[in-house]
């Protein structure tokens, strides 16, 4: 089961839109929601209207869903679970997704999130992964030793290891100097992860393309702006120096942005 939420956890977009490309290459079929109703506050996450292919008028709800691609994995099914970050009730919000998993006899949990970091458009993205430990996929993946204010996925995790449910977890960083634009590039990071993690073949070809389009995009966007180049020139020179970023370092970057977020 991969879970991405769309929310304060998903720079970029990233999360959701490696979740989603995963929903598409494998064609995989929408079987359950959880109605918004009982998990929002409309007034501060409001639906928004919609027009009809006849021109009729419908509401949008932030609507989580659940889509399954049966085999794909080397013979297991996928489940991927997608929507937007609930704000009430979320015990009984991820009770509802311990459902499925039983219904399913779920093996392994993945979630994907996105914070912004500084680290440069132009190097590899950098990927901060945990998991619970538990299943032999796991290896190379340590439990994190987070504590502080957290979100769904973090209530999420807590279920799941209190269900007996392995899991892992994977959030990919976001340059801080383009926090507005949608990043493939830190979608394909995510999605190389869980791959690598779980097998099987995962075309990311489309998703690549988009990211070489995205880091054409962004170059553009900088170049006129000298502050912000050599900004960029810095988080290079770091980068190269340590080629990637340490594990503390990757820890340091997550922790501080949950407590951030756990401010607002």
């Amino acid at each position: 089961m991969v879970v991405a939420f769309a929310g304060w956890n998903d720079a970029g977009n990233a999360a959701s839109a490696a979740a989603e490309y995963l929903e598409q290459i494998f064609d995989a079929e929408p079987f359950a929601a959880i109605d918004a109703e009982d998990f929002f506050d409309f007034t501060s996450v409001r639906p928004s209207v919609e027009l009809t292919p006849s021109g009729g008028r419908r509401i949008s709800w932030p609507t989580t869903t659940f889509s399954i691609a049966k085999g794909v994995l080397g013979g297991r099914d996928l489940v991927v679970v997608r929507g937007v970050e609930p704000q009430l009730r979320w015990r009984t919000f991820c009770e509802a997704i311990l459902n499925v998993v039983d219904e399913l006899n779920v093996s392994l949990g993945v979630t994907f999130g996105a914070l912004l970091a500084d680290v440069p458009h132009t190097r590899p993205t950098v990927v901060y992964g945990t998991s619970s430990g538990g299943a032999p996929e796991m290896k190379g993946l340590e439990p994190s030793s987070y504590e502080g204010p957290t979100g769904i996925v973090g209530v999420l995790h807590s279920s799941f290891a209190v269900h007996g449910l392995p899991y892992a977890s994977f959030w990919a960083a976001v340059p801080t100097y383009v926090p507005g634009a949608m990043s493939p590039k830190a979608a394909v990071a995510l999605l190389k992860r869980v791959r690598d993690l779980i097998g099987g073949e995962i075309s990311l070809d489309d998703l690549e393309r988009e990211s070489r389009e995205y880091v054409t995009q962004v170059a553009t966007y900088v170049e006129e702006d000298a502050e912000t180049l050599e900004f960029i020139a810095e988080l290079e020179r770091h980068y190269d120096a340590n080629h990637e970023a340490s594990p503390e370092q990757l820890v340091a970057e997550v922790e501080q942005f949950l407590r951030q977020r756990g401010d607002h």
